[in-house]
This record gives C-alpha cells, sequence and structure tokens, in this order.
C-alpha cells in the first residue's frame, strides 16, 4: 500500500478519535446555563474532623482556622486537627494558639501530602477515634473558607454522597499572569467541568483542596491509601472505580493562593504529570474495569481515563501521526509553516475558553477589572506552557516538593476585594 495513504489513513483515524474521546468537555461549557440550583433533601447535621496538612505555612494557617471558626456551621460539631508535617518554622505553635489540635511528623523519607493525611488519620484514630466523626475535610493550610462552606458541603453529605468537593476560587488572582492563568484553570474546573458533572449524574473529580469523605468512604479504602505525587486525582479516580461518586456543591467556595513565579510553577505542574503517570501505572486496571461496569460509573471512568496519561498519550499519538501525514505528503516545508497556525488555533481556542469562564464567573473573581481581562489571556498561555512540562517531566527526578505561601489575609479582607 502506499506510505502516504496509510499515514493519512491512520491520521485520520487519531484526529476522529480524540475528538469524540473531547467533545464532552464542549458540551461541559454549557451544561451550566441549564442546570436548576439544587435542593436540598436533608437538614440532618454532621459531625466532622478538619484535617490540614502543613509544612512551613505559620504566615497563613492562621487565618484559614480563623475562617473555620467563623462557620455559620455549630462549632461543637467541628474538630480541626493540624499535622505539622516536616516544619522547621512555628506552624505547630501557631497552629495550637488558633485553637487546633496538633500533630507533627518527620521523615524524610515518606513525603508528600498522602503520607502526612495517612498519618493525622492514624493519630485521630488512636486518640479521638476516628468513630467520633461522620466524615471528614481536607483543606490546604493556604485556604480561606466562606462562612458558609462547611454548611454547604453537609448538604451534599446529609443527601447521600459518600465524597464531596466545593468551588476553587484564587486569593491572588490579580498578583501576575501566572496566578491568574492558574485562577482562570480552577474556575474552569469547578464551573464547566464539576458543576456539568452534576447535571449529568456522573462523579465529579477531587481537585487538590476543599474536598472531604464519609467514615465508610475511609474504612472501604483502607485508612488512606493514596501516595502519588497526585493524591487527590488518585482518590478521583478509586472513588469512580469502586462506585463512590464524588458530589460537587457550586456555593461551598473556598479561596486558595496561588504561584507566582514560572520556576515555582514549572516544579508543581511538572509534579502533576509525574503523579498522573504514577497513576497509569498504579490504578489503570482499577479505571479500566470500571468502565464496563455500566451507567454513571462506566462515563466517570472513561471521562476520568481522557484526563489521565492516557489521555496524554492519545494526545501525543493524534499529534506525532498527524505530523508525520503531513511531512510525507507535503514536505517538511509545509510542516514548518502549519505549527504556527496549529498554535494560533490552539491559542484562539483556549482564549475562547478563558473568556466564557470569566465572563460567568465575573462576580465571583475577587480582583479588579483589569486583572479579570489579563486573566483571559493568561489563562492560554499558561494551559500552553504545559506542553513542555510534559515533554520533560518523565525525565525529572519525581519528588514532591512543597509551594511557598506567603499571602496572608483574613477571610473578612477576602470578601472586601
Amino acid at each position: 500500500m502506499d506510505l502516504k495513504l496509510i499515514l493519512q489513513t491512520i491520521s485520520t483515524v487519531f484526529i476522529i478519535v480524540t475528538s469524540i474521546c473531547y467533545a464532552y468537555q464542549f458540551v461541559y461549557l454549557f451544561i451550566p446555563l441549564l442546570s436548576k440550583k439544587r435542593i436540598t433533601k436533608s437538614d440532618k447535621l454532621n459531625r466532622y474532623a478538619v484535617l490540614i496538612p502543613a509544612r512551613n505555612e505559620e504566615k497563613v494557617l492562621p487565618n484559614l482556622i480563623e475562617s473555620i471558626h467563623l462557620q455559620d456551621y455549630p462549632a461543637e460539631l467541628i474538630t480541626i486537627y493540624v499535622i505539622a508535617d516536616n516544619c522547621t518554622d512555628n506552624t505547630a505553635k501557631v497552629a495550637l494558639d488558633s485553637g487546633a489540635k496538633v500533630f507533627t511528623r518527620f521523615s524524610t523519607e515518606q513525603i508528600g501530602k498522602g503520607y502526612a493525611l495517612n498519618y493525622l488519620l492514624s493519630e485521630i484514630d488512636k486518640t479521638d477515634g476516628l468513630e467520633s466523626f461522620d466524615a471528614f475535610l481536607v483543606f490546604d493550610a493556604d485556604n480561606l473558607l466562606q462562612r458558609d462552606y462547611i454548611r454547604q458541603i453537609n448538604h451534599l453529605y446529609a443527601d447521600g454522597y459518600d465524597a464531596f468537593c466545593g468551588y476553587r476560587n484564587t486569593k491572588n488572582f490579580g498578583s501576575n499572569w501566572i496566578s491568574a492563568g492558574y485562577g482562570v484553570w480552577y474556575l474552569h474546573d469547578s464551573t464547566h467541568l464539576n458543576r456539568s458533572r452534576m447535571a449529568v449524574g456522573a462523579s465529579c473529580m477531587v481537585n487538590g483542596t476543599g474536598f472531604g469523605f464519609s467514615r465508610e468512604v475511609l474504612h472501604k479504602c483502607g485508612q488512606w491509601e493514596f501516595f502519588t505525587l497526585t493524591e487527590d486525582i488518585e482518590f478521583s479516580v478509586w472513588c469512580a472505580a469502586n462506585g463512590i461518586k464524588i458530589g460537587y456543591c457550586h456555593d461551598a467556595i473556598l479561596y486558595d493562593e496561588q504561584p507566582i513565579t514560572f520556576p515555582q510553577s514549572w516544579r508543581q505542574r511538572t509534579r502533576w504529570v509525574q503523579g498522573g503517570i504514577q497513576i497509569l501505572f498504579k490504578r489503570s486496571k482499577e479505571l479500566f474495569r470500571g468502565m464496563v461496569k455500566g451507567g454513571w460509573r462506566s462515563y466517570s471512568c472513561f471521562e476520568f481515563a481522557t484526563l489521565s496519561a492516557w489521555g496524554y498519550i492519545l494526545g501525543i499519538l493524534s499529534g506525532i501521526t498527524a505530523s508525520a501525514a503531513t511531512i510525507v505528503n507535503y514536505g517538511v516545508g509545509a510542516f514548518l509553516i502549519s505549527l504556527p497556525f496549529a498554535l494560533i488555533s490552539f491559542y484562539l481556542s483556549l482564549l475562547a475558553v478563558g473568556a466564557w469562564t470569566v465572563l460567568t464567573e465575573w462576580n465571583r473573581i475577587r480582583a479588579k477589572t483589569r486583572h479579570k481581562i489579563l486573566g483571559v489571556f493568561a489563562f492560554p498561555m499558561y494551559m500552553l506552557t504545559f506542553i513542555p512540562i510534559a515533554i520533560f517531566a518523565p525525565f525529572c527526578k519525581f519528588q514532591w516538593t512543597p509551594v511557598d505561601h506567603t499571602v496572608a489575609v483574613s477571610e473578612s479582607d477576602m470578601l472586601s476585594k
């Protein structure tokens, strides 16, 4: 057979398959416009343990704990636990002074948020007992909660969801293009992905912080056994594969701090890509087993596969075959000429997503008008820089590295922006 025809056929097949696999993301952009406000079925009050892994977070941790104390939820039903993990500052002291129960941990081998959570839960089990709580909420030390956050999340749990997450907003959206790019991504993830998943009856995906799970889920997964570099995504995949639907509450709003330097962002996103690779080897069997179960579980496992390393592999293969077909059929010159046009098309499509996200979430973004507009143009640059990160990440050392947090603002200051 003609090599040109073979390559063209393979390229076309990959393009069609890739388009089909990601078509849902286009549909998701508009589903929130049609979704109705959830009607809470139960007002049952549950007891929560708040879990905060913290590493050298003395600057920002007191503000988070204060925002928890200010919740419009019965204080006697909330217990705050901080695990001061490999700290060299006064994190443990400021947490204790702020009214939290504190445990300390030092390990040079088991490093990362997953290990810290596992240790904290085991210490709670030895002291107050896991049975003292109905569910557990996980926050990063730099977070701030709106005053109704736990009440809103409680609606999800009371309505039967055994895992849940909220709306992730940004404290420092207006710092620069990097923080703005992150901010738009998290708004898009909350509004156009998780909110749409809820509307179609699929399982949502935990994204880093501001999530929770019931005691029953903790027992089912065997304490906290998620130790990859992206333990949040690993937990989401495990939930979908095991038939545990993660609920999302659009009105449970938290704010967290985003990186403002490119080296810091590069390290963090390298860790994300490496974590995806770890999940590829560790959880793919469960993921594909879930895809044949039927119902929402099959769809959620399919969707999570497209957003995992499997999706990256499909995208890479599609790009390689399309490039090869162009070179063979039209020559290297034509391929080089097509590259900038492909990048411009990609940029414009991301620009449209960013603009749509900022427009729909305009009133929730705590930043000046010019910074919101900057976010529209920053989002494509933020996403495009994932390309070199994805290329180099597999060849870098796999390790968890902390992100410095310095934006110390109170909940009232945040809401006054």
